[in-house]
């Protein structure tokens, strides 16, 4: 088709605009989004936004957006999505103004139901994004938005860009339950019959105290710049880490043989961002490995799947994003590298670093578990408990729900090693992020550039 004939197209579609009701403009909006049509995109929204010049127009404009956003929000929990993987992909799609209205969008339908009834993850995710109802009751999310000061035009344009990405999400693993699904556990019964019902009253969790001074530490590795000090704050976070997970996994037996309720394992998906993505991958299954769990990577949606006990999860994240600051500042560190001919191996370079220095953290961390774990074994024992078998019952429980959430997983290569000095580097770096809570190894200088 010709692009005269294109634009006829457009214009008939659009010459009887006055006529179409609300929602069939919002859906040739989305079908114009859907096959990059930004003209045929435009012209849908400017006649919503001229409809709002009056009262009842903008009443129904209003209306049928917000309840389609709600309707599509709903949708994409249903297909899997919670709060905080709405937003990362947002973060990946759409900009700053259209991100705040996900989050509007999010606040409101969580919103309706009660909070009893609702995962305590997705309340602490929705806070985490600064999430909740600012707007009155009296009005909508998309009227309160206008009232700040955005113009219709603008306002409905990232109103259906939203609407658009929320439809499109694809089918992905449900973690958890659904909002409105949750049921506290009976009291007496011996344990819930639903994993996915078990998730308003988890079990043990991860100590908020213990967890500040862990944020308290890694914040410190990630800011010194010395490298003594980073080993040592590391290594005192992760030992913390490490020995309230074991604690955690004690209690947790205690309470099952003590006719209790009993937490499951359960997924977290966290962000794997680009670029350098896949040695980026390998680090979090070498952090999630070395803490009793699995990891899948959905590298087309830019996050990894780990699954396991909460503690170990808390610990996982933690330790992940604090390694990832202290490689990348690092990496900065180290700046561009060139070869002998004056052209730029940089980015092999980096590749090389974050590839090597995932598998020595990996090692390093695999490490100091062991340790931890045969230095709890004597207390574990006086309580007449076999520390060994439980920790191996909770990876059997975790291998079991990775089985049912991923029934096939294909194992791929992240890319060959071609940098010889990055790849030495990178171990190099590992190794100074001390995880064992020796002293120093000593500081080890740039590589030659």
């Amino acid at each position: 088709m010709s692009s005269s004939e294109r634009a006829q197209q457009q214009h008939h579609e659009f010459a009887d605009a006055s006529n179409r009701s609300t929602e069939a403009l919002i859906a040739l909006a989305l079908s114009a989004l859907a096959a990059k049509r930004g003209r045929a995109f435009d012209d849908a929204a400017v006649s919503l936004a001229q409809r709002c010049s009056a009262e009842a127009g903008r009443r129904s404009v209003v209306s049928t957006l917000v309840e389609s956003i709600a309707a599509a929000t709903k949708e994409a929990w249903q297909r899997g999505w919670q709060p905080a993987d709405v937003h990362r992909m947002a973060t990946r799609t759409v900009s700053t103004d259209e991100q705040a209205l996900v989050v509007d969008a999010m606040s409101e339908e969580l919103g309706r139901y009660a909070p009893s009834t609702v995962d305590h993850r997705w309340l602490a995710q929705i806070i985490e994004l600064d999430g909740g109802v600012w707007w009155l009751r009296s009005q909508t999310w998309l009227d309160a938005r206008r009232g700040r000061g955005v113009d219709w035009l603008t306002l409905l344009s990232q109103g259906l860009i939203v609407l658009h990405l929320l439809w499109t999400l694809p089918r992905i693993e449900r973690l958890s339950p659904l909002p409105g699904t949750v049921r506290p556990p009976e009291r007496g019964a011996s344990g819930p019959t639903d994993a996915m019902d078990s998730s308003a009253a988890p079990g043990p969790q991860a100590d908020d105290r213990i967890l500040a001074r862990v944020r308290m530490l890694l914040a410190k590795a990630e800011s010194t710049t010395f490298e003594a000090e980073a080993e040592t704050f590391t290594a005192g976070a992760q030992a913390l880490m490490a020995r309230h997970s074991i604690d955690a996994a004690l209690l947790a037996a205690d309470e099952g043989r003590e006719g209790r309720s009993s937490d499951g394992p359960h997924g977290r998906r966290i962000g794997i961002d680009t670029p350098y993505d896949g040695p980026k991958a390998v680090l979090l299954d070498a952090v999630a490995t070395a803490n009793r769990c699995r990891m899948v990577w959905s590298r087309e949606l830019g996050f990894g799947t780990v699954m396991g006990f909460e503690a170990d999860l808390d610990s996982v994240e933690l330790l992940f994003t604090s390694l990832l600051v202290q490689a990348n500042a690092r990496l900065m560190a180290e700046g561009k590298r060139a070869d002998h001919r004056g052209r730029s191996r940089t980015r092999s370079f980096r590749q090389s670093f974050l590839t090597a220095y995932a598998h020595r953290i990996g090692e390093r961390l695999r490490e100091v578990m062991d340790a931890e774990v045969e230095s709890a074994q004597e207390q574990a024992s006086s309580r007449g408990q076999a520390l060994v078998p439980i920790l191996a019952a909770r990876a059997e429980e975790v291998d079991e729900v990775m089985g049912e959430w991923f029934p096939v997983v294909k194992k791929s290569s992240v890319g060959s090693v071609r940098d010889a000095e990055g790849w030495n580097v990178g171990r190099a770096a590992a190794d100074q992020a001390s995880l064992d809570g020796t002293a120093s190894r000593g500081r080890v200088g740039k590589g030659r550039r």
